[in-house]
Order: structure tokens, then sequence, then C-alpha cells
């Protein structure tokens, strides 16, 4: 078998004219496959960013990871998520959707919120959400006057598809009390149709109040406006 030359000789002469391997006069003699390395593309290709290592599915916000879009998010959309509002919002949007062929004519939404936010925080949440076509059951306009109150929220959550727990300081000043907000709350929590919107307080500060309900993964508006959660809320009860 012919030797190239070069680490004897070299191929100083001719630019290797002499050699039995890579001289001109021996190129016809022999022919040989060229090899060049596959290429690989890759088969899978994420659509958003890795869930991470908690898996508690709360959000953690961060303009550089809204890059979710959930199945119920129209195609015309603005509105993006975290991978962990899609996992935990998820379970809610199918009870919506169950729930919207069942008993078409419930409410959308159920508002729960403390006394002391009743003109402020929740009269905005529930503003925004009413302006995007959402039916809210919200204390201050569906109390009429003479109308048993436990007897009218216990109408309004037995008649809504989701509940909407907005969580403020007055909220978690309340809890303990156990008064009103707490029985809405304990009502709320028996069913995969939960969605806390943490306002003004944290995730560990409520951990403090409840954990039942800090266990319930949901939107903050430390992490986007209280309009940004509106839409998506709207898009979630959506039918």
């Amino acid at each position: 078998m012919a030797r190239c030359t070069a680490p004897v000789r070299g191929h100083t002469r001719g630019g290797g004219a002499d050699c039995p391997v890579c001289g001109p006069r021996y190129r016809g003699s022999r022919s040989y496959t060229s090899y060049s390395p596959p290429s690989y593309t890759p088969s899978y290709t994420p659509s958003f960013s890795s869930l991470g290592s908690s898996g508690s599915g709360r959000s953690s916000g961060g303009g550089s990871r809204r890059t979710a879009k959930p199945r119920w998010s129209g195609a015309g959309s603005a509105v993006w998520y975290t991978p962990e509002q899609v996992q935990a919002l998820t379970p809610v949007r199918e009870n919506v959707e169950n729930l919207a062929v069942s008993q078409p004519d419930l409410r959308d939404v159920f508002l729960c919120h403390a006394w002391d936010d009743r003109h402020g925080s929740a009269k905005q949440l529930h503003d925004l959400l009413e302006a995007r076509g959402v039916r809210v059951w919200f204390s201050e306009k569906d109390l009429g006057l003479g109308v048993p109150m436990m007897r009218a929220i216990d109408k309004g959550l037995v008649n809504s598809r989701v509940g909407i727990v907005l969580v403020t300081p007055a909220m978690l000043r309340r809890l303990p009390a156990e008064g009103i907000a707490d029985k809405e709350l304990s009502a709320l929590l028996r069913r995969e149709r939960l969605v806390p919107v943490v306002h003004g307080t944290t995730y560990e500060e409520l951990e403090q109040v409840s954990l039942l309900l800090a266990s319930r993964a949901g939107l903050s508006t430390a992490e986007e406006s209280m309009a940004e959660v509106a839409s998506k809320i709207a898009e979630l009860v959506a039918t």
C-alpha cells in the first residue's frame, strides 16, 4: 500500500510531485471518497423556557421569560404568559370549558376581596374585568338591600365558574378573624377553580396566614400591572 512521503522526505520538491499518494501521476490510479461529518438539526424546539427547579407553578416575572402562549389564548392576542402561569392556570381553564358546556348561564368570575378593598383595588379589578367583557359577581353591586348577605354570597359562589381571590394586606388582616372573606375563601378552596391575585403583598406573607391559599399559584401585580392581570383572567374565562 502506497504511503505519503511527507513524514520522511517532505513535500518540498514540486509540492509533493514525487509522492506516491499526493503526486499528480499517482492520483488517477485510485479514488478516495471524502468524508464530511453529518450535520444534525434538533428535532425538538421548545416553545418556551423551562419551568425551573421549583415546579411550584408560581409566576416569577421578568420580561425575558414571558414567552409562553397557552392553547386558550387567541392567535391575535397580545397577552403573554410565563410557563409557570400556563401550568397553574391550565386546570382552571379545563374546568371553565367543561362548565361552559354543562352550565352555560354561570357568571364568569366570583371576586372575593376584603371589605376594606371594596372601593379601591377590588373595584379597580372589577372594572378592568367588566371592560373586557367578563361577567363578575361583585358584592358592591350584587348584594341588594335587604338580601341576606351570606345567602347572596353562597349563590354567587355556586353560580360562578371561577373564583378570583384578591390577596391584599387588608385580606391578610381579615382572614384570621374568620369573617365573610374567610368563609368565601373556604368555599373556593374546595374547588379547582381558584386563582389568587396577589396585590401589594407577597406569597411569603400569605403563607403566614393561609398555607392552603399560598399553595395555589396565581398572578401577581408585583410582576405585571392590574390591567395585564385582568387581560389574563379575561382570556382564561372566555368561552
